[in-house]
């Protein structure tokens, strides 16, 4: 059932977290022929600019090693040194050398893939020592691709080093006519332009194989979308769970926007059906700003706030529909209804002028275009707007 079932079928692109699980587990691109090439490459030059350094040092070492004194043969601790001494010169002669193809090693495989460190890909695992599974692993797709590299690669490294030889014949042959140091010299240089044109060989062969081991790495950790589906849920939780976060966090907003509602200066109705705060502090704020809005129930919870804290509450649906739709919580109110908004909040300052002395101002009369701000079907004249509005 399942091999007909085409969800099961690795078709989806690894996910980063796929990719980033598969590298912790050490399953990181790697391609052994650019690495290769690289530290040959690099071995070649270093040749070709140390080779007379080390050819003279090369000559040195072997025309003390042969020029001892006979006599030291009969003391065991004198040839001991004697021998210690020559390796020791040897070694810090082609210390630079080595520095630099050791280094070019360990910077190699950065080049795909990047470095990587994985103390799973360490642990013992039985099944690698499955002989079935090893010869899947030589007989396989894998182990084709990795014989035809092979072939080719020693194809094509054949193929140039037979017409190199055949380039270098006269130059070989000539190395007998010179001395020990030039000789030595002639034959370092020799060695690095061999090894220059090989590495410029295998670099075909890599320019080929990088691009192949991406390829099977990213083939190798491809998912089945029910794959992807199961990573989601476990990043980003069930739905259930997401809609009960999301539920908890509308309670959370809905609580602080009903603590914003005692400290502004008017509330707007529709009468009913939609409630818009407004605050406005003079010298502070360019224009009024919406600290609570909502329908419904939730209209009803802010004008029982503005009541209970004596905040003003003003009668106006048409500019009530336009706030609640024009304007979020936290934003300042648009452009276009600032004239509206100044003849509510004169009223709400001459009530403030005039608290206490029985007179009450009557509220503004206010006049404004819906079809500008407000959505068709929560347009009308009945004070509930048309068709019933989300609640926020």
């Amino acid at each position: 059932m399942a091999e007909n079932d085409t969800s099961q079928e690795r078709t989806e692109e690894p996910t980063p977290k796929r990719l980033d699980d598969a590298r912790k587990k050490g399953q990181v691109p790697r391609s052994r022929e650019l690495s290769m090439t690289l530290v040959m490459l690099v071995g070649a030059i270093s040749l070709l600019f140390l080779g007379k350094r080390l050819a003279a040092g090369m000559a040195e070492v072997m025309r003390t090693g042969f020029g001892f004194d006979p006599s030291l043969i009969a003391r065991q601790d004198a040839v001991v040194g004697y021998f210690v001494d020559q390796v020791m010169t040897a070694i810090v002669m082609l210390a630079p050398l080595m520095i630099i193809l050791m280094v070019t090693a360990i910077m190699a495989p950065a080049t795909t893939g990047g470095w990587n460190f994985s103390v799973q890909a360490l642990q013992p695992k039985l099944e690698r020592l499955d002989p079935l599974k090893g010869l899947k692993r030589v007989f396989g797709p894998k182990g084709l691709m990795e014989l035809l590299k092979t072939l080719g690669k020693f194809l094509v490294v054949g193929i140039a080093a037979a017409i190199l030889i055949s380039s270098l014949a006269e130059r070989f042959a000539g190395l007998s006519a010179l001395d020990s140091v030039p000789a030595m010299a002639e034959a370092t240089s020799m060695v690095g332009f061999a090894l220059i044109v090989l590495s410029a060989v295998l670099i075909i062969i890599a320019a080929v194989d990088v691009p192949f081991q991406l390829y099977q790495h990213t083939k190798q950790l491809k998912m089945t979308r029910q794959e992807v589906r199961d990573e989601m849920k476990q990043t980003e939780g069930k739905p259930e769970v997401k809609a009960k976060i999301r539920q908890l966090q509308q309670e959370v907003a809905s609580r602080r926007m009903m603590e914003d509602v005692p400290r502004a200066d008017v509330v707007i109705t529709n009468p009913t059906h939609f409630a818009v705060a407004l605050r406005y502090e003079a010298g502070q704020m360019d224009a009024p700003v919406v600290v609570a809005k909502g329908a419904d129930l939730v209209a009803a919870a802010i004008r029982r706030v503005a009541e209970e804290n004596d905040v003003p509450l003003l009668e106006a649906p048409p500019l009530a529909r336009a706030l609640f739709h024009a304007a979020d919580i936290g934003q300042a109110i648009p452009a276009g209804l600032y004239v509206a908004v100044a003849e509510v909040l004169s009223w709400v300052y001459q009530i403030r002028r005039l608290s206490g002395s029985g007179h009450e101002p009557s509220p503004p009369d206010i006049e404004l275009d819906e079809a500008e701000w407000v959505p068709k079907r929560f347009r009308g004249g009945d004070g509930r707007g048309g068709a019933r509005a989300p609640s926020t």
